[in-house]
């Protein structure tokens, strides 16, 4: 790369996918070297060996600290497997792919391109993560089509990247956002510790997601992210064109067009076609669910009744709604099934390592790993300097726990003892942790397996732009969290 002929921004994206394509390895790896990492950091923080002989140290370690938690996260993980499932089907609804077609025709070249992806991303994922993650694997992957087919130069990477940056910037502020949604849940696991320092068992949306405070960040962070992937991505020089990244791509798409004309000629003759693509059958249930709804947040309020269950319940509904036809409904989450094969292998290993953070007391009553880190990065906070500080916490331990719901599950005890012991709301204090969770996102490519399988990219391809990002993002989101009133 001739330095002379690009802007700083492009030169520094630019270098760090040099980095990245050497270094980084595929997500199951990282998940497994962050294991043996945190087995160093319980053995080196937390001394056990100073109150254990060898061998109860090494059972205690194995069992009662990693196996412990190995299985501690099924019920979240499956929250999050048909987050994305769900968002998927509706993704790829005909009528959804067809706007996603024909927003990927109004860009001229990457710059743009990268910037429209982003923009519609992280739009996205402030209504769904997993909707999100899939329209922006999606509107990536078309325009990657759109451009081979075309003829135009494009860098593809640079785009699919853009597709992921809902997930690093905005998730955590949105409906699908785990923290608020846990903690407006009645019965959360921190329900008593809640009553003891805040004197209810939830918080309600208007709180955290809802409030001035979060939308007034939030507006800052999408405008930061579209300038950002827009100076990021390069429009000159050795730009990779999705037939040179991906092909198979190319033949895959042309693939699920045959199957689709085939699908629809079909004829339906016996009972059970009929039934598999009754309109009537989908339509009942479709209202039945509405209706369930309808109760639900007319007893609990919008704000007190959206969380993670009824969050499903709703897409699963307009997923079936939308689609008008039970076994095509079914066809679609079935093609989804395949995005959640990391997730469903991985989020063990993470649960492991959140349970490593989570039970390494050394000594009943005493502090964790989490706390130990926690504490040691709080100890120097203010409540001006609070809101920062628990995005640097938040987004540290994410690395090592890459789940809202299981780092907070880890760190949100010490978070919230924090926050009402520096008089600092506790609606503040999540939507920080909220953000930091998902900045670090850039990073860790743990969420970005179901975007890499779609757009036939590895995490080495795309990660050098969205740490880039992640790094620019610092600023942004330290000065908006301290400064904007809440």
């Amino acid at each position: 790369m001739e330095d002379g002929r690009y802007s700083a921004l492009e030169r520094m994206g630019a270098r760090l996918c040099a980095s990245v394509e050497k270094w980084m390895p595929d997500p199951l790896i990282f998940a497994l070297l962050l294991t043996l990492v945190t087995y160093l950091l319980v053995i080196v923080v937390m001394k056990p060996y100073t109150v254990m002989d060898a061998g109860t140290m090494v059972k205690w370690l194995l069992v009662d600290v990693w196996y412990k938690g190995f299985w501690g996260l099924l019920s979240f993980a499956m929250q999050m497997c048909l987050i994305l499932v769900t968002g998927y089907a509706i993704a790829y609804h005909p009528i959804v792919y067809r706007i996603l077609k024909k927003i990927a025709t109004l860009p001229s070249d990457t710059k743009s391109a990268a910037a429209l992806t982003a923009l519609i991303a992280m739009i996205a994922a402030w209504i769904n993560w997993g909707l999100g993650l899939i329209v922006g694997a999606i509107l990536a992957r078309t325009i990657g089509i759109e451009f081979y087919r075309t003829g135009k130069p494009l860098h593809y990477p640079a785009v699919v990247a853009a597709g992921y940056a809902g997930l690093g910037l905005t998730w955590h502020w949105g409906l699908s956002a785990s923290a608020p949604l846990l903690i407006n849940t009645p019965n959360h696991f921190l329900k008593d510790v809640f009553v003891e320092l805040f004197g209810r068992e939830t918080v309600p949306l208007n709180e955290t997601i809802f409030h001035p405070y979060t939308l007034i960040n939030l507006a800052i962070i999408i405008s930061f992210g579209v300038l950002a992937y827009y100076a990021l991505a390069p429009n000159r020089g050795e730009l990779k064109g999705i037939d040179k990244v991906a092909p198979h791509i190319i033949e895959l798409v042309k693939k699920e067009k045959e199957e689709e004309l085939k699908e629809k000629s079909k004829e339906r003759v016996t009972i059970a076609d009929k039934l598999e693509n009754s309109k009537v059958l989908a339509l009942l249930i479709s209202i039945l669910g509405i209706i369930t709804m309808g109760y639900w947040f007319y007893e609990k309020g919008f704000f007190g009744g959206l969380n993670l269950n009824s969050l499903n319940f709703t897409f699963i509904m307009v997923g079936l709604l939308l689609y008008m036809n039970p076994i095509a409904y079914m066809r679609a989450i079935t093609r989804a099934a395949g995005a959640v094969a990391g997730i469903l292998v991985q989020f063990p290993f993470y649960a492991g390592i959140m349970g490593m953070m989570r039970y390494s007391a050394v000594v009943a009553g005493g502090p964790n790993l989490a706390t130990v880190i926690a504490n040691s990065i709080a100890s120097v906070a203010t409540p001006f300097t609070w809101p920062a500080i628990c995005l640097y916490i938040a987004g540290l331990i994410n690395i090592f726990i890459p789940s809202g719901g299981g780092e907070w599950a880890a760190v949100g005890e010490i978070l919230a003892r924090t926050s009402a012991a520096l008089g600092v709301p506790i609606g503040k204090t999540v939507i920080a942790y909220g953000v930091g969770d998902a900045w670090t996102n850039l990073f860790q490519p743990f969420w970005a397996i179901p975007l890499l399988g779609l757009t036939g990219t590895r995490a080495r391809d795309v990660f050098g732009y969205t740490i880039s990002v992640m790094i620019l993002a610092t600023i942004p989101l330290s000065l908006g969290l301290v400064l904007v009133p809440y």
